[in-house]
């Protein structure tokens, strides 16, 4: 993963945008003390004097005092010298106003004030505070809001390389098995082995170009699923009966891929090959809710011991399709699995929300 290529990740508060705060916050103090004190000229000229005095400190405090004493908790030593920064800056606002701009240095007390007193001390200190803790305030918001964003889009980041990393999974397990199926009927010189190379040409396409997407329209997933079929009937269960059925209208509908491989695998897997009894339905349907449930039943051999006994949750297919399942759709799908070992009939019934994403 390229953090370089994040948008998130390296991102700060561009600088126009500190120069329109610091200009707006400007204007507005010039007109609002040179209203109160019906002198714009006095109010230009003192906020002139401030205006400096505040970004400098205003910066110190948010790039410097905070990272490096505030964050890692030595907060003695960011009380000092924020104590010590506000020091130093009323005696030169105080110094310069007097000097620059009127010897009158409190001029909205009553009377004729002094400087260095405890009152104006702490009157220009609040001020300062004000102005400090809105620049910083802004700042923090916007930092915060930043971090967020990156975490998920690192998240969004770290949930697509899985779900890529789950499929790749499938495929060559996929192919590695129907390679298997093609080399059986090759031994056995079947005429049949040209129509697998075919399907398993048609297979590879869709597999390989088809499911870049996160979704695929189901038609052709279900075009997929046929293939797959076709080439178990003509490798060894040539006595199995396949009902496909599809209900409502499923032409716009698009799912994540490969998600029902893996029941359909396991179906064959376990079928009994030789049996004029073995039975796979599928079904597909279209809610009014906006959600598509895929249901499977399939019999299966009654003498594989390994299947009676197995959780009905065990295997690596299984458990990848739930994985994905997990990630895709978190707790908004409903998966039920259930064995009837009396009637040998082993039932998948998917329930998937359909959204336009």
């Amino acid at each position: 993963m390229n953090l370089k290529k994040n948008k998130y990740s390296n991102r700060t508060i561009k600088r126009r945008y500190h120069v329109i705060f610091w200009l707006s916050y400007f204007t507005f103090n010039v007109i609002r003390w040179g209203s109160y004190f019906d002198d714009y000229w006095y109010s230009l000229k003192s906020n002139l004097v401030e205006f400096p005095l505040h970004i400098i400190l205003v910066y110190a405090n948010v790039y410097y005092f905070i990272p490096k004493f505030l964050l890692p908790k030595k907060y003695k030593r960011y009380i000092f010298l924020l104590l010590l920064s506000l020091g130093v800056q009323y005696i030169i606002r105080t110094g310069l106003n007097y000097f620059l701009v009127t010897k009158n240095i409190w001029p909205e007390a009553e009377g004729t004030q002094q400087a260095f007193t405890f009152n104006h001390i702490i009157a220009v200190s609040l001020g300062e505070l004000y102005v400090l803790a809105l620049a910083t305030a802004i700042k923090l918001t916007v930092d915060w809001v930043n971090q967020r964003n990156r975490i998920d889009t690192l998240k969004k980041e770290h949930l697509k390389s899985e779900l890529n990393f789950l499929k790749t999974q499938i495929q060559p397990h996929f192919f590695f098995n129907t390679l298997n199926n093609l080399y059986a009927l090759t031994l056995e010189k079947s005429n049949e082995a040209p129509e697998v190379v075919l399907k398993l040409s048609d297979i590879m396409q869709y597999v390989i170009y088809d499911i870049k997407d996160p979704k695929v329209k189901l038609l052709k997933e279900i075009d997929y699923i046929q293939n797959y079929i076709d080439l178990e009937l003509l490798r060894c269960h040539k006595n199995a009966k396949i009902d496909i059925d599809i209900k409502g209208d499923i032409s716009n509908v698009k799912i994540p891929p490969l998600i029902f491989l893996s029941y359909i695998e396991n179906s064959f897997k376990h079928g009994n090959k030789n049996s004029n009894e073995f039975y796979i339905y599928i079904s597909f349907k279209k809610t009014e809710k906006d959600s598509l449930i895929f249901t499977l039943k399939n019999t299966y051999d009654p003498s594989d011991i390994t299947f009676k006994n197995k959780s009905l949750k065990s295997g690596v297919g299984n458990a990848n399709t739930k994985r994905r399942l997990d990630l895709i759709f978190k707790d908004k799908y409903k998966l039920a699995i259930s064995k009837d070992n009396n009637m040998c009939t082993y039932t998948v019934n998917l329930e998937i929300p359909l959204t336009k994403k």
